[in-house]
């Protein structure tokens, strides 16, 4: 194998797929880069068998050459090693040329290294996936989709399930839920898909959703997504990313939402996410992270935290609309002011059925997004 390539458009093609190599891996292989030459391009490959990223280089975009195939062929170069080294070259053009053995000399201006290559022949096959239904969507919605729900999935390994992001499709509508059974975070969106094409019980790791939408460009391209029995396919442009889906049921998390409030509070999002923040540095110090919301009598709002060796943090808010019974209530304010900084709306609207029931947050400007906050029991 011989070729020589813009270093710019290689380095980019790495950084996409080196997310999918082993940091750890158990076998040498997974903790490299495949490199497959032909006259077409190049194609970069990386997998830890639970997702696989690959981004393909042609040797030619709107008549710019990138990359010149003297001999075409393929290698697998340890993953870390060459993302780094590739960054650091000092000239435009690189020169990779492997040998019969795999030792693979990589040459830039006047730095010159020697690399030790592994068979392609050992690499991870990917998931092969019928492409009979594709679900296409807008990039920047499938990223605040995902940035929206994934702050509620759980960090736990505990309960594999709930580390991820369910995602149902039925008649044309896409939804997400995330869940670590203390918070619940929901978002849906009308796509662009035939009636009769639908699928549930689809968990996605949240972290791997979170490299994803790393990789989704800015700009509005669409993005192919095809669901396959134990396997996603996301297609985004010149790269594709396969993750696995999650084994076992996602609980019903239907049951734990309220539909009607004892008290009911329409409150300006950013005048009640700052108060929550100053709550919360109180309340971290106390490592409770407990913020307490009470309705006094002339309608406004108190919220408070208090830390045994720091003292007291006290703040009251105008409503913009309170209905029903009085109320005090105790909260993680860690996980509020996760919600809180996700919602795109001015006004939020809060839902309450009492002192230990789900707390409801909904924005007031769109239907497509609702958060669950369990309270905390507290003294006092």
């Amino acid at each position: 194998m011989k070729l020589t390539i813009s270093k710019n458009e290689l380095n980019d093609a790495i950084q996409q797929v080196a997310k999918a190599a082993s940091s750890r891996p158990a076998i040498p292989i997974l903790g490299g880069i495949k490199i497959e030459v032909t006259h077409l391009g190049v194609t970069l490959t990386a997998s830890d068998t639970d997702i696989s990223i690959q981004s393909f280089i042609p040797v030619e975009r709107d008549q710019f050459v990138i990359a010149h195939v003297d001999k075409p062929g393929s290698v697998v170069l340890p993953a870390k090693f060459f993302v780094e080294i590739v960054k650091k070259l000092p000239s435009e053009q690189v020169m990779i040329e492997v040998s019969p053995t795999y030792q693979t000399m990589i040459r830039s201006g006047s730095t010159e290294i020697q690399m030790v290559g592994l068979d392609p022949e050992e690499f991870p096959v990917l998931p092969s996936i019928e492409q009979n239904e594709v679900l296409q969507m807008p990039g920047d919605l499938l990223k605040a989709m995902i940035r929206q729900t994934v702050l509620a999935a759980s960090a736990s390994e505990q309960t594999p399930i709930l580390t991820g992001v369910l995602w149902n499709l039925l008649e044309g509508e896409l939804k997400f839920i995330a869940t670590d059974r203390h918070r619940l975070a929901s978002r849906t969106a009308q796509v662009d898909t035939e009636a009769q094409f639908k699928f549930s019980n689809v968990v996605i790791s949240a972290k791997t959703l979170i490299e994803l939408s790393k990789l989704v460009p800015e700009q509005n391209a669409l993005v192919d997504i095809v669901v396959a029995d134990n396997q996603v396919l996301f297609k985004l442009g010149n790269v594709l990313f396969y993750t696995r889906i999650l084994d076992g049921i996602y609980p019903d998390t239907s049951k734990i939402i309220p539909q009607t409030f004892k008290t009911e509070l329409v409150l300006d999002t950013k005048n009640v996410m700052d108060a929550i923040d100053r709550a919360y540095l109180m309340s971290r110090e106390e490592k409770t992270n407990i913020v307490r919301l009470m309705t006094l009598e002339d309608g406004t709002i108190e919220i408070s935290s208090s830390s045994t060796e720091l003292g007291r943090v006290t703040e009251q808010l105008e409503a913009k609309e309170f209905n029903g019974e009085p109320l005090r209530i105790a909260f993680n304010s860690k996980y509020m002011l996760d919600v809180l900084k996700v919602i795109d709306s001015e006004q939020l609207f809060f839902g309450f059925t009492g002192a230990m029931s789900p707390i409801i947050i909904r924005p007031m400007d769109h239907a497509y997004s609702m958060y669950v906050i369990l309270p905390y029991r507290t003294t006092g």
